[in-house]
């Protein structure tokens, strides 16, 4: 099996400049896309919003507090590092 892989100029283990901002805008994309599905498919937009909207809250949550422990993680490690 081949597996495809592109190139980065970021290493795996770096971070990006903005993590929260961008889990922000990418979770609301999503959310987006989840009102316009209902929509497309007759559902109904009060319930769509209100789905999207806790499910982007949830979610941005969750990835956030991931990313404070990251960071937190490799400040710790620069530190011992120094």
């Amino acid at each position: 099996m081949r597996w495809l892989r592109w190139e980065s100029s970021r290493r795996a283990d770096e971070l990006p400049k903005h993590p929260y901002r961008d889990t922000a805008l990418a979770y609301a994309l999503l959310a987006g896309l989840v009102v316009v599905v209902a929509l497309a498919t007759g559902g109904g937009l009060v319930r769509a919003l209100v789905t999207a909207a806790i499910v982007y809250l949830v979610a941005t949550l969750w990835s956030w507090r991931n990313w404070r422990n990251r960071l937190r993680a490799n400040a710790s490690r620069e530190q011992d590092g120094d």
